[in-house]
């Protein structure tokens, strides 16, 4: 009896640990049977062209925004939010705000030196700033939201007015926390998001724009912009 008893044991733990890796798997690489997502024109909803072509590579900039995100997705780094010289993490580190500038980056612009261009120019709007780090101050939330309040188009923070949520668009949460807008929506038409979330060090795009409070929504249009204000990635 009592073996039979250790054996029993034995065998809920094994169950137990691959229960546990699965969820584990599902969640980190989405290895799983993944819900319906729609498209804009299955809303009727008319997609949004950027009208600057900034890299020239016969790609709008949304769209080159949006397939950087989406290659952070693929690339799954690690979450860590240290320092570094010259500012850029390998590309198997990153943190949400990270998804950003290697976004911008797809798109051909060094969202680094501009940041730090607006921090020079604008003092006052980053008081909290009392040093500028041309290494960090881009990877921070809060500057990036200074940032977009001043270069990008203001949107509604409303996520169910869903006509207005476009893929490459920026979204802020809590001041705290970024994501880059996903091309997918739910079946009510509701963005999909991509972020980089700390708790379990996974790059996502899913369903969750409405779920936190939303702070920011923004949509970078370069021609709207002084061309000697944008800076090409180098």
């Amino acid at each position: 009896m009592k073996f039979r008893k250790l054996f029993f044991n034995k065998w809920v733990i094994i169950l137990a640990f691959l229960l546990i890796l699965i969820a584990f798997l599902i969640f980190k690489y989405g290895l799983c049977f993944t819900k319906q997502s729609y498209k804009n024109e299955d809303f009727g909803i008319t997609s949004v062209v950027s009208p600057v072509d900034f890299n020239g590579n016969g790609i709008d900039d949304y769209t080159d925004i949006l397939n950087g995100a989406k290659l952070e997705v693929k690339n799954h780094p690690k979450y860590d939010g240290k320092y570094y010289e010259g500012g850029y993490p390998p590309d198997n580190i990153g943190v949400c705000s990270d998804i950003i500038w290697r976004a911008f980056r797809n798109a051909g612009y060094c969202l680094r030196d501009m940041v730090n261009k607006d921090i020079n120019l604008n003092p006052k709007l980053y008081s909290h700033i009392e040093k500028p780090d041309k290494n960090i101050d881009f990877r921070r939330v809060k500057n990036l939201k200074i940032f977009f309040e001043n270069h990008a188009v203001k949107l509604t923070n409303d996520p169910y007015d869903i006509s207005q949520w476009q893929a490459g668009d920026i979204v802020i949460y809590n001041d705290n926390h970024i994501a880059i807008v996903s091309d997918k929506r739910n079946d009510q038409g509701l963005a999909y998001i991509i972020h980089h979330y700390g708790l379990l060090q996974v790059d996502l795009e899913e369903d969750s724009l409405a779920n936190p409070e939303i702070t920011g929504h923004y949509r970078f249009d370069a021609s709207l912009i002084k061309s000697d204000f944008l800076i090409k990635w180098n």
